[in-house]
């Protein structure tokens, strides 16, 4: 089987989650299996077209893999959380949600002027939080060397958002 085709059989559909009319696409099984996890990063790094200075994670399945990318570099890894997460002194951005608004920050030293940085996510939706993320590295300083995604939504166009920062967005499996 290829890489998308043992993704999508890791992934659950649940239904009605985390409200009625929306299948979730649950990626946690994806971390019980070692060696797809290590498929995934090794395909996120084959697809870099530069390597860049850190990883940013984006709270909270970002994580896990965006950890195991920046070390497979030997980078930082940065956490994107949501507001009051983070212990240190922070920077942050509001950004628009369906009904309301929410904040992500990172910690103020997190970034350095100038470096190139890879935004990693779980899944590209509406693309609402990457894009915010972006542009909270862009406050920082940082530059935006691309986005990864474990699931593309391409029917919800989030790539519409970020393309306006860099082409270089990668989705192993799409829907």
């Amino acid at each position: 089987m290829s890489l998308e085709q043992n993704i999508k059989t890791a992934i659950r559909d649940i239904a009605d989650f985390p409200k009625s009319g929306i299948l979730f696409k649950d990626i946690t099984p994806v971390f019980y299996d070692q060696n797809l996890c290590n498929q995934i990063v090794g395909a996120f790094v084959e697809q870099l077209e530069e390597k860049p200075d850190a990883v940013i994670g984006i709270e909270s399945r970002g994580f896990p893999l965006g950890l195991l990318l920046a070390n497979r570099l030997n980078i930082p890894f940065i956490m994107i959380r949501k507001s009051g997460k983070l212990p240190y002194k922070t920077i942050g951005i509001e950004y628009a949600l369906e009904y309301g608004t929410a904040k992500i920050e990172m910690h103020e030293d997190a970034l350095k002027k100038g470096w190139k940085v890879l935004i990693h996510d779980d899944l590209l939706a509406t693309g609402g939080t990457a894009e915010a993320t972006a542009r909270l590295v862009l406050k920082s300083g940082a530059k935006i060397s691309g986005f990864n995604f474990i699931i593309g939504l391409d029917f919800l166009k989030g790539r519409d958002k970020l393309v306006n920062y860099t082409k270089n967005i990668t989705c192993l499996v799409h829907y």
